[in-house]
């Protein structure tokens, strides 16, 4: 079932599919690959389950058996469900410890659809660029309206922002917009998202895997910061376009249904990034300031009878997961 990635064969790409249950989605998102892997020969796909436990990997398989993918797309059936970066690293481990590990790993999303010339777009600008530890791409709905892909750090005055959501002080913080709007050219980023995110192999070497301390989110926001920090810049590539049905992998932001509960790996992860990266005083500020600002939101959406978009229960889960009520390690080795 599983192709060896520690093959003697070089690659000029190798792709990494998390699969947890979306075996449909993740059919569909090979069936996009299939006309785009030959434009880079020797371009691999591995699709990593993470014990999905109900019939995925079956499933999967028989497609790309039927599919004829079998040259290029193979299956890594994994022991236990251990989040984003654990079912990511699985793969990239293989391959990094292999006798010609690739130059790039690509990230994709199973709820992605690759448009044609994705791939291309992405390991050209990283082979003109060779400072350029980390790109991603336009990431955008099916008829074509760009997503919000490139993003800059968090900050204290990033998470008012993101809790006040009043107009003119988003004109006044410009500068520390979380997301600022969709860039129309190629540019440099603080990070990208991790559903189209290629990552040079030399970054993996000097920084190390993905925190597979976090479980989903902000996984992707610490690693890219973990590679600023070591001197490779991260890049948004609009000339890779790729279809993202947002959501639809995990269920939490998907824009097309009513918003759910946000699920405690969500609250977790955020105030993991924040203790590991900036320390206590930091993330206790953080936490104050969204806090605050998150409740003057409420309160003049309910003056304003505004629609109410937010997830049910957002603020009093906040107040539970704080800095203040809960505590871990501020720092990890990341795995390698």
């Amino acid at each position: 079932m599983f192709k060896d990635i520690q093959s003697n064969r070089a690659s000029p790409l190798l792709i990494v599919i998390l699969n947890y249950r979306t075996p449909g989605m993740t059919i569909e998102c090979l069936r996009s690959l299939a006309s785009e892997v030959p434009s880079l020969l020797g371009t691999r796909v591995v699709v990593s389950d993470n014990a999905s436990g109900d019939g995925s990997v079956d499933h999967i398989q028989a497609a790309i058996e039927s599919e004829g993918w079998g040259e290029w797309a193979s299956l890594l059936p994994l022991e236990q469900n251990g989040g984003y970066a654990f079912g990511n690293n699985a793969a990239i481990r293989l391959a990094l410890h292999s006798n010609n590990p690739p130059p790039y790993f690509l990230l994709l999303n199973p709820d992605t659809i690759v448009r044609p010339g994705a791939l291309k777009a992405l390991v050209e600008f990283m082979n003109e660029h060779p400072s350029a530890g980390i790109a991603g791409s336009r990431l955008e709905d099916p008829d074509g309206t760009p997503q919000r892909s490139a993003f800059r750090f968090h900050t204290l005055l990033g998470e008012l922002d993101r809790g006040l959501r009043l107009g003119v002080v988003s004109k006044l913080l410009t500068k520390w917009l979380v997301a600022p709007p969709v860039p129309e050219d190629t540019c440099p980023t603080d990070w990208v998202a991790g559903a189209s995110m290629i990552v040079r192999r030399e970054v993996f070497e000097q920084v190390g895997l993905m925190d597979e301390a976090y479980f989903m989110y902000y996984e992707e926001v610490d690693f890219c910061l973990r590679a600023n920090q070591s001197g490779w810049s991260c890049w948004y590539v609009p000339q890779s376009r790729v279809i993202h049905l947002v959501g639809q992998s995990s269920g939490v932001t998907d824009t097309k249904c009513p918003p759910q509960r946000r699920p405690q790996y969500w609250f977790d992860s955020r105030r993991r990034y924040f203790l590991k990266n900036y320390g206590w005083l930091y993330a206790a500020l953080a936490d104050v300031i969204w806090v605050g600002s998150f409740a003057l939101w409420r309160l003049r959406r309910r003056i304003q009878r505004k629609p109410d978009s937010d997830p049910p229960h957002l603020l009093v889960d906040f107040l539970r997961n704080s800095t203040f009520l809960k505590s871990e390690s501020r720092s990890s080795k990341s795995p390698s």
